[in-house]
């Protein structure tokens, strides 16, 4: 009986390391690019005013509905008015900004028709928007 032992040479796959490898950098990839590089926890000082500031940054709110109703401050005024109004409303403010409530089915034109008037006034503006529920 001539039973001979065959020797084999022992081998570790690695056919599948190359998907692991791969699935790990992209975890990571998803995983970095989630974390915020600003969120440093600072406990901060705390302090009690002893003196009341005057609100004199105070936004001229003003609103349009979506049937082209002007509203400065809760007071309806006509389209022609809105200069006006904004010019005589900005001229007690140091900084004057107006907060801009428009109804989403306006168009972009009617957003810079009004941006447009309060640059000629030197003054902010900033677009409202409602917040959305979690």
């Amino acid at each position: 009986m001539g039973l001979r032992k065959r020797h084999r040479e022992a081998e570790v796959s690695t056919d599948s390391l190359n998907d692991i490898m791969f699935f790990l950098l992209l975890f990571f990839l998803i995983l970095s690019t989630m974390v915020s590089p600003n969120s440093i926890k600072v406990n901060l000082p705390k302090s009690d005013p002893k003196v009341t500031l005057e609100n004199t940054k105070k936004p001229i709110h003003l609103a349009v509905t979506k049937d082209h109703k002007y509203f400065i401050d809760n007071v309806e005024i006509g389209k022609e008015q809105v200069e006006s109004v904004l010019t005589s409303k900005s001229a007690a403010l140091t900084e004057p900004t107006v907060l801009m409530h428009l109804d989403k089915d306006l168009t972009i034109q009617d957003q810079l028709d009004i941006m447009t008037i309060c640059y000629k006034l030197n003054c902010k503006t900033v677009l409202a928007t409602a917040a959305t529920q979690k």
